[in-house]
């Protein structure tokens, strides 16, 4: 009978052969003063903050060098990117690059409603890749006075959002600014989640009047246009904003902000049709208000602690 000759990877561990995945998310305290803060988990549900909760980047631009709503995407040039909104009452975001999460590219502001004299705000950027074109999707929330009548007493204080977006190469030049998403209501606080032939977004349906606050989702073959009419609220009978999700095993999960109870809430899907609030079972740091969720190496978390 012939040996057999064991091959040297299939003596290893287990533990060593898969690696562990690590997720993290970046988020704001308080009115985003002292800029993005970074907090891990290992399964999703439990949520640890880096750095004793300090901050790792200062918000230096904009008119009120605030850093609300940090979005962080990893690009394909291997680079961390991230966006924010600079201010209540901006005409543009702030934007910078980092290749470890720590050390981080001097902060550009980008004044991507500049064009508009009479905007009020430009709130929650977020940035997705665009598979088809090989550019990057950066899109938030802006509101125009009188630009969208029907819906102008429905919102807080005369705010009315809609979707706009700008697209790059290589976050040196920018297409012009363009609507980008509108289903008749006041819409805001947008991300978009790959997920195989088509593009899953959730947006917040930011309503005042009669109150909605509430997360729903879209999809659409063409990261650009042609999202299907919104769903029925994801979420439950409290208000919620700031949605970001990921896939973790067979489930998607989008964690939100339950901003009127002061904590984060999460429900999770397996097929993004039927959704089970999960709230109960998440736990974040204290003072926690929304970002985005990416998933790193464990080497890369190692970096940044």
């Amino acid at each position: 009978m012939k040996s057999i000759k064991l091959l040297p990877f299939l003596l290893l561990p287990l533990c060593l052969l898969a690696q562990p995945k690590v997720y993290l998310i970046s988020y704001f305290t308080g009115n985003g003063e002292d800029g993005l803060h970074l907090a891990y988990s290992r399964d999703g549900l439990t949520w640890t903050a880096l750095k004793n909760g300090q901050s790792y980047l200062k918000p230096q631009v904009g008119m009120s060098k605030l850093m609300r709503d940090p979005c962080i995407l990893r690009g394909q040039d291997g680079l961390f990117h991230i966006v924010w909104t600079a201010g209540w009452t901006e005409n543009g975001i702030g934007y910078a690059s980092s290749k470890d999460l720590v050390n981080w590219s001097e902060e550009q502001y980008l004044p991507v409603m500049a064009h508009e004299p009479t905007v009020r705000n430009t709130w929650a950027p977020e940035i997705a890749y665009d598979k088809k074109r090989k550019k990057y999707l950066i899109f938030w929330a802006s509101t125009i006075p009188n630009r969208f009548p029907t819906t102008d007493s429905m919102g807080d204080k005369g705010y009315n959002h809609r979707l706009y977006c700008t697209t790059t190469k290589d976050f040196k030049t920018y297409s012009k600014t363009a609507l980008f998403f509108d289903q008749g209501f006041n819409a805001i606080d947008a991300t978009i989640l790959s997920v195989k032939n088509k593009y899953v977004m959730f947006v917040k349906d930011e309503t005042r009047y009669p109150p909605q606050k509430n997360i729903r989702i879209t999809e659409s073959k063409n990261i650009l246009r042609g999202y299907k009419p919104v769903s029925a609220p994801i979420t439950g009978k409290y208000w919620a904003e700031g949605p970001t999700s990921i896939k973790i095993g067979n489930k998607y999960i989008v964690y939100f902000d339950k901003y009127t109870e002061h904590k984060m809430g999460a429900v999770e899907s397996t097929d993004l049709k039927n959704w089970t609030d999960i709230s109960d079972k998440v736990s974040f740091p204290k003072g926690v208000r929304h970002g985005t969720v990416i998933e790193i190496s464990k080497q890369e978390l190692d970096v940044i602690k």
